[in-house]
């Protein structure tokens, strides 16, 4: 397996790096800082590239626009510090298969990255709530990879309103940031105790046995 890594931060390159190993042995690692080395490194035989938004050389999302215009059959996931619901819609309108905060832990990016290699869409939960219907129409005149892509979201969150409540959304979404239950209750003005009661129903109703399980089941619904 081929994975191309572009961040400007070797440090997060490492990272990203040394955690993606652990998907199976031998992995070869094209790495890139810049959108030059990103576009002088993606090939055709790349079975995955992970991408940040944010790097020297970088106009907006157009540098992910022309790995897919050069490499259309490159999976692209793209990994970022933005956690705009609107950024993220963009990509993925874009036809990205992946968009991962940063501020995510490295076994939920593990768990996405391992769901794209499948052929699944990593939506993000913290934005299947602001999931227009029009997202799908927007993109009816795009390619398959792009529609695909956008009617993953509105299928995730369709999905997700049917097994669980709003509020177990809500919670989910804040549990896929890497919030400690003391924070999700915080910022859901409920108790810690009533966060361990939504997060077992959770667990019931996505029949998995954690925290990484409940946020990667979330997105194995666009499958269902």
């Amino acid at each position: 397996m081929k994975i191309l890594i572009a961040d400007d931060h070797r440090l997060v390159i490492e990272a990203v790096k040394a955690k993606l190993s652990e998907i199976e042995p031998g992995i070869e690692f094209v790495l890139a800082m810049s959108v030059d080395e990103l576009l002088a490194g993606a090939s055709d035989d790349i079975d995955l590239a992970v991408i940040d938004l944010n790097m020297p050389g970088a106009d907006g999302q157009a540098h992910v626009d022309e790995i897919r215009r050069r490499h259309p059959a490159v999976p692209v996931i793209v990994l970022s510090g933005y956690e705009d619901p609107a950024i993220m819609r963009s990509a993925l309108e874009r036809g990205v298969l992946g968009f991962i905060p940063k501020a995510y832990s490295p076994e939920v990016m593990l768990s996405a990255v391992r769901l794209v290699l499948a052929g699944g869409v990593y939506v993000p939960p913290m934005m299947l709530a602001a999931v227009p219907p029009g997202i799908v129409a927007g993109v009816a005149a795009g390619d398959a990879a792009q529609r695909a892509s956008a009617a993953a979201a509105a299928q995730t969150l369709e999905h997700l309103r049917n097994v669980l409540t709003e509020r177990q959304v809500e919670v989910l979404q804040l549990l896929s940031q890497g919030k400690p239950n003391k924070l999700i209750g915080r910022a859901l003005g409920i108790s810690e105790g009533t966060v361990k009661i939504h997060l077992a129903a959770i667990f019931r109703a996505l029949n998995v046995r954690n925290r990484t399980e409940a946020v990667v089941a979330a997105q194995s619904l666009t499958e269902a």
